[in-house]
């Protein structure tokens, strides 16, 4: 074989080598990635009245913290499958949520979600995006400064979420009489409180700052007790779905590392006045992945 053929078979297995991996990848895109690429559009699964994390504006559109971290992944969706996808967004709740995960209807779950072991049988998480945990909004003037405070008392829960559970166990544990009213989401919560129906809600802190924020009346409304729970929260997405899971870990450490998520929790952090407590700033290093 003489130096000319040669040289032109070296460079037609180099050109191979290098189209190779865009055409496998494109034919072995499976399971997310895949519903996404043929149906051309992420469905993004948000929640109505989780302020500041992911809520409906005046126009009502989904909005918040957990929507702009997710608008990242879908940046990352769109540069791995190298074409633009549309979004379309379905409301979920604490009770909807997990099972429009797990059944496939929603993709990404923007909203306040608490990863816990008990989830993860159904479900997967991305890295840790917040930190906080169970405490008690009422009125100034109830009386109400801890949960000991809630005997004899009536308290709305959202059911199906972390917080209903601490709530009730530390009722059992210190033989509270504490009436409890179930509501659908965190919105229903705060009405029954600011209706007089209840005499407490409770819920995420962080989130109970966001209710009061909203409020009409926020000076009337106060935050109260001890931690009742841990809840890191994360971004949902489908479990046994390593591929989509890595698009959505490097999107966030990409956003970790670069620091730009200094910029986009002040954007909606700052204005309640809650600053990231070291345990969140670890955990952003934590998922700041080098490449």
């Amino acid at each position: 074989m003489n130096f000319s053929v040669t040289r032109r078979l070296l460079a037609v297995a180099a050109f191979a080598m290098c189209i190779a991996p865009a055409n496998l990848s494109a034919q072995e895109l499976t399971g997310t990635l895949a519903k996404i690429s043929e149906s051309g559009e992420i469905v993004i699964g948000h929640r109505e009245s989780s302020v500041p994390f992911s809520y409906l504006n005046e126009s009502q559109q989904p909005e918040g913290y957990s929507i702009d971290l997710c608008m990242k992944i879908v940046d990352e969706v769109k540069r791995t499958l190298g074409k633009d996808v549309s979004i379309r967004y379905v409301p979920v709740n604490p009770k909807t949520r997990i099972a429009l995960m797990a059944n496939g209807t929603i993709d990404l779950e923007c909203g306040s979600t608490t990863n816990n072991l008990t989830r993860q049988q159904q479900v997967e998480y991305l890295p840790t995006t917040f930190v906080t945990g169970t405490k008690i909004l009422t009125r100034k003037d109830s009386g109400i400064n801890s949960v000991m405070d809630l005997n004899g008392k009536a308290i709305a829960l959202a059911q199906g979420t972390t917080n209903e559970r601490a709530i009730k166990a530390a009722i059992e544990a210190n033989s509270l009489d504490v009436k409890i009213l179930p509501v659908r989401d965190h919105a229903e919560g705060m009405l029954s409180l600011e209706t007089s129906r209840v005499d407490a809600y409770s819920t995420d802190h962080i989130l109970l700052f966001g209710l009061i924020a909203k409020s009409k009346t926020p000076d009337d409304f106060a935050v109260v007790g001890d931690f009742l729970s841990f809840d890191p929260y994360a971004i949902m997405v489908r479990r046994d779905d390593s591929a989509f899971e890595l698009v959505g870990k490097i999107a966030l450490a990409n956003v970790f590392r670069s620091g730009e998520i200094d910029k986009i929790y002040a954007k909606w952090f700052d204005p309640l006045g809650v600053p990231a407590d070291p345990l969140l700033q670890a955990a952003f290093k934590l998922g700041a992945l080098p490449e």
